[in-house]
C-alpha cells in the first residue's frame, strides 16, 4: 500500500562523524594570497554581496548578505575580495593534508570543511575530546590557519558542532539539535533556494527552533510541505536519509588520462580535467547513475602517488566534476610545489546515485526529447574548445548594470554561468529597452560635431553645449536628425579605480541616401564613444 508521502530513502542514523571547520575561509584564503595584515578588516563578496568577512569587519558592523556599498559604508577601511572558487580550494590543500596525517580517508565537503568517520581518531587518540584538541593543533602547525572541530551523528549535525566547537556523544544528535535555530537548516555559506523559502515558512508558522519542527509527525511534514521538507525534516530529526540506490559503483567506471607531455601548469591541467570530467559523466549515464563521491587521484612522473575524495550531497554534473577536479588540481600543483609533472589523471565514482535525481538541459525548458540533441551540441562545443581553446566558445549571461556593454557577461561553455551583479535588482538609470542590436566592448572611438565643426561638448550639468550636426564612426559620416539627452552617468564614485563619470546620448544619423542608422554615445574623459547601433 502507498505510504502518502514521497519515497526519499531509508532512514538510518549517520556514522558517528568528525567534521573539521575553517571560520569565514573565503576571507582567510583571499587575504593569505594577498599577506593582508590580520588587523585590518575584510569581505569577500559575489554579485555586489558580501558572502564572507573576517572577524575584525564584523566588529565594524559588516555582516554577510550586506551589499558592498553598505559594507563600505559602516567600515571605509574594508578590504574588498571578489569571490574564487579556484583560490579557496588551492589554499585549502594543505588543511586537508594536514587533517588527513591525523585522520585517513576525509572527504573535502567544500572549501573550508573536511570530515571523517570518527571512531578511528577518536579510540586511537583515547576520546573525541582528545582527538579534537590534536586536530585543531596539528592544523595549526602544519598550515597556519584557525580550525574548530565537531563530533556528532552524520554530516549535518557535526557540520554544526564543528561551529560550535562541541562532541555530541553518539546517540545525542537531537537532543544536541532540538533548541537551535530553525535557519541552521539554511547557513549563509550553503544557502539554496528552495530550502532558504521553506525555513522563512516555518519561521512565519511559529517554528523558530529545529526541535519544533522536528516534533511534527513526518506525513504531515510530507502532506503539507514535500519532498524537500521531508528531508529537512529528517535532518533537524537527527536522521539522514541514504537513497536506496547509493552503492559502490564497478571498477570499470573509473576513466584515466596520460597526459603526455606530463602537465605542470594548472591551466593545461584544468582543460585536461574538463574532458576527463565528461567522459566520466557520460559513462555513468550511459547506466542511468550519477556521482556522489568522487575520488580524484594523480601520478607524477617520478611515480607520486596523490589522492583525495570529494563529497557532495547532491550528484554532481560535469561542471561541477570537472571544478572539483580543476580546485584539486590546482591545489596539488601550486602548494605542493611537485618536482615533477602529472602524468596520470584518475577519476573514481566512489559511490553512485540513481541519475534520475539529476536532470540536465543545454538550455533553459529543454523537454527530454531534445536531451540526446543537447548532449551533442555540448559535445561538439568542448570539441571547438578542444581545437581553439576554451574562450573560443562563450556563453552569453545577462547581470546587472546600466549601460549593454555591462549588462552582459560572456563565460566561457562549461564555465559557471553565476552573474556577477544581480539583473533584477532596479538599477537606477539604466539603459531603457529597446537595447542596440550591436553592442561594442569595449566601446568604439566617435567624433560628434557641430555645425561649426567644432567638438560637442557636454557640461558638468549634463548639458550639449552646442547641437549635434554630424557623427563619424567607422570612416563614415552620418547628418544628425535627431537625438536624446544627455543623461548623465556617475557611478561606483568611492571606488577611485572603477568609479565612472559621464554622460550618455542617444543619435540618428541619415547618410545622404536616406539610410538612417541610431547611436548609443558615451562621453566619458573629454572623449566620445559608441557603446551600441541600433538597426
Amino acid at each position: 500500500m502507498a505510504s502518502g508521502w514521497p519515497d526519499t530513502g531509508d532512514v538510518v542514523t549517520d556514522p558517528y562523524t568528525l567534521a573539521v571547520w575553517c571560520p569565514d575561509w573565503p576571507v582567510v584564503a583571499a587575504a593569505a594570497e594577498a599577506a593582508l595584515l590580520p588587523h585590518l578588516p575584510a569581505a569577500v563578496v559575489r554579485g555586489n554581496e558580501v558572502v564572507a568577512c573576517s572577524a575584525v569587519a564584523r566588529a565594524e558592523g559588516v555582516r554577510r548578505g550586506q551589499r558592498k556599498r553598505a559594507a563600505q559604508g559602516v567600515c571605509p577601511e574594508l578590504v574588498v575580495f571578489e569571490h574564487d572558487d579556484v583560490r579557496d580550494a588551492r589554499l585549502f590543500e594543505p588543511v586537508a593534508a594536514a587533517v588527513e596525517e591525523l585522520a585517513p580517508g576525509i572527504e573535502v565537503v567544500r572549501p573550508g570543511l573536511v570530515t571523517v568517520a570518527a571512531k578511528g581518531p577518536a579510540g586511537y587518540y583515547g576520546s573525541a575530546e582528545a582527538a579534537a584538541e590534536r586536530v585543531v593543533d596539528h592544523v595549526a602547525d602544519r598550515a597556519g590557519v584557525e580550525a574548530q572541530v565537531g563530533f556528532a551523528d552524520g554530516l549535518f549535525a557535526a557540520t554544526i558542532a564543528a561551529r560550535r566547537g562541541a562532541v555530541v556523544p553518539p546517540g545525542r544528535t537531537r537532543e544536541f539539535l532540538a533548541p537551535l535555530d530553525i535557519r541552521e537548516l539554511d547557513p549563509p555559506d550553503e544557502r539554496r533556494a528552495d530550502r532558504t523559502e521553506l525555513v522563512d515558512l516555518l519561521r512565519r508558522l511559529g517554528l523558530r527552533t529545529l526541535g519544533a519542527f522536528a516534533a511534527i509527525p513526518e506525513r504531515d511534514v510530507a502532506g503539507r510541505f514535500g519532498k524537500p521538507a521531508v528531508l529537512a525534516h529528517r535532518l533537524a530529526s537527527g536522521v539522514v536519509t541514504r537513497p536506496r540506490a547509493r552503492r559502490r559503483p564497478p571498477p570499470e567506471l573509473s576513466v584515466a588520462e596520460h597526459l603526455d607531455p606530463p602537465v605542470d601548469r594548472v591551466d593545461a591541467a584544468a582543460f585536461a580535467a574538463k574532458a576527463l570530467a565528461e567522459r566520466l559523466h557520460r559513462g555513468l549515464a550511459d547506466r542511468g547513475l550519477a556521482c556522489t563521491r568522487l575520488g580524484i587521484r594523480a601520478t607524477t612522473e617520478h611515480g607520486g602517488q596523490l589522492r583525495r575524495v570529494w563529497r557532495c550531497a547532491d550528484p554532481l554534473t560535469p561542471q561541477g566534476i570537472a571544478d572539483r577536479v580543476r580546485w584539486q588540481l590546482d591545489g596539488w600543483l601550486t602548494r605542493e610545489r611537485l618536482t615533477a609533472g602529472v602524468e596520470l589523471l584518475e577519476l573514481d565514482p566512489e559511490e553512485v546515485v540513481d541519475a534520475d535525481a539529476l536532470q540536465l538541459g543545454l538550455w533553459p525548458g529543454a523537454g527530454q526529447d531534445q536531451g540526446e540533441a543537447a548532449e551533442r551540441a555540448a559535445r561538439a562545443m568542448v570539441h571547438v574548445q578542444g581545437l581553439l581553446g576554451p574562450d573560443a566558445v562563450v556563453t552569453p549571461v545577462p547581470q546587472g548594470g546600466r549601460g549593454p556593454v555591462e549588462r552582459i557577461r560572456l563565460v566561457p561553455w562549461g564555465d559557471d554561468r553565476t552573474p556577477a551583479t544581480d539583473p533584477d535588482q532596479p538599477w537606477p538609470g539604466r539603459l531603457p529597452a529597446p537595447s542596440p542590436a550591436t553592442v561594442f566592448a569595449p566601446p568604439e572611438p566617435v567624433v560628434l560635431l557641430d555645425e561649426t565643426g567644432g567638438d560637442v561638448v557636454v557640461t558638468g550639468y549634463a548639458e550639449l553645449v552646442a547641437r549635434p550636426h554630424r557623427i563619424v564612426h567607422g570612416g563614415q559620416t552620418r547628418k544628425v536628425v535627431a537625438w536624446a539627452g544627455p543623461w548623465p552617468v556617475d557611478e561606483r564614485w568611492w571606488d577611485g579605480e572603477h568609479a565612472l563619470r559621464a554622460a550618455r546620448l542617444q543619435v540618428l544619423g541619415t547618410t545622404p541616401d536616406g539610410a538612417e542608422l541610431g547611436y548609443l554615445l558615451i562621453r566619458a574623459n573629454g572623449e566620445w564613444a559608441v557603446e551600441g547601433v541600433y538597426d
